[in-house]
């Protein structure tokens, strides 16, 4: 049971990065559309809950350390290639989004420059990269279980002591910037660049896993871990809509707002959340082209961090709106892939 509880709350930690635990992405992909956006956080608790298992299946049964060959031994050769640079694109492409993410929750929260936490998230990043798989699987799944108690807390707070109606907070929640204009496509679009930046490292742990049982509760869990956070989140920033208008981080708002002593403690773990994401992003990235633990992936993972660092600059809210979307409809592939998987596999295994 230890062993399951690790897997899921890697998986969630792996996903739950800067625009997930400060809501940005959640006021843009869900609460932008008011009541119907419960509904989309439905539908895509449905689908992380399928496609978290099945990653973590698929990791297991094959074995894998690197997400490449599991690829292409389910979605063919030419597919596969596809999937496979749509996948090394989001690694690289959303630990940039972490390291900005890092120096927004310095600027919002501290009043520092966003330099200061981009600089600091950068070298914990190449620290912790530079582990074995089981280190790295260990220290993601430690700080996730402080997000998920400290996210639901807020919002059942924010819940039981809403002084407004979602009535009156629906016409704010509609002026929102959306990530995406339809609700329905939104919902479908944020799990399919979710699993686009999961899937590999999902691969990669599941693949440390020789239980197959286990494996597959694991990613199971933890993809429906995920959607109970996403409502929760959604719920609590449609609650407070008129007061996180206009913030980066609205989650963070609100812990400040309740008390500014759960603010420091939330941008805490935000930050941890962020280091999570990023540490998987670049550790995924660094595996599917050099053997991790050889010094030929330590040089290239120092390399690609810095890279990246140098790119983070751009600004976090913006990297989210508009490079998330995209990722989002490349993703779409991988989901494909993911729902035909169990026949190919049970095709291949009849051979």
């Amino acid at each position: 049971m230890k062993k399951i509880l690790q897997i899921a709350s890697a998986f969630i930690g792996i996903i739950v990065g800067a625009g997930f635990a400060s809501g940005q992405e959640i006021l843009q992909y869900f609460t932008s559309f008011g009541y119907i956006g419960t509904i989309g956080v439905i539908i895509s608790t449905a689908l992380f809950t399928y496609l978290g298992m099945m990653l973590t299946r698929l990791g297991s049964q094959t074995r894998t350390t690197s997400h490449r060959d599991v690829i292409y031994f389910i979605s063919g050769r030419y597919l596969g290639a596809i999937v496979d640079y749509i996948i090394v694109f989001t690694l690289f492409g959303v630990g940039v989004v972490m390291l900005a993410g890092a120096g927004s929750i310095f600027n919002q929260q501290f009043g520092l420059p966003s330099f200061v936490g981009i600089a600091i998230m950068t070298i914990l990043v190449i620290l912790t990269v530079m582990l074995d798989i089981h280190r790295v699987v260990q220290i993601i799944a430690s700080i996730a279980p402080f997000l998920i108690i400290t996210v639901m807390l807020i919002s059942i707070y924010s819940l039981v002591t809403m002084d407004r109606s979602f009535v009156n907070m629906e016409p704010i929640a509609l002026e929102q910037t959306s990530a995406v204009s339809n609700w329905m496509l939104s919902a479908i679009n944020y799990v399919s660049y979710n699993i686009a930046l999961g899937a590999s490292m999902a691969l990669v742990m599941g693949g440390a896993e020789a239980d197959k049982r286990k494996a597959t509760i694991g990613g199971l869990l933890g993809g429906l871990g995920i959607g109970i956070l996403i409502l929760f989140n959604h719920l609590a920033i449609f609650a407070n809509m008129k007061l996180v208008d206009g913030f980066e981080m609205p989650i963070l708002k609100i812990a400040d707002e309740i008390s500014p002593a759960l603010g420091m403690i939330y941008s805490i773990i935000l930050f941890g959340m962020v280091f999570n994401t990023a540490v998987s992003m670049f550790f995924s990235f660094s595996a599917r082209f050099k053997p991790n633990g050889t010094p030929q992936f330590r040089r290239f993972s120092v390399i690609t961090i810095l890279i990246a660092f140098a790119m983070s600059f751009v600004g976090f809210t913006k990297l989210v709106s508009f490079f998330y979307p995209f990722i989002g409809y490349m993703g779409l592939f991988l989901i494909v892939v993911l729902i035909i998987a169990p026949f190919r596999l049970k095709s291949s295994l009849q051979q």
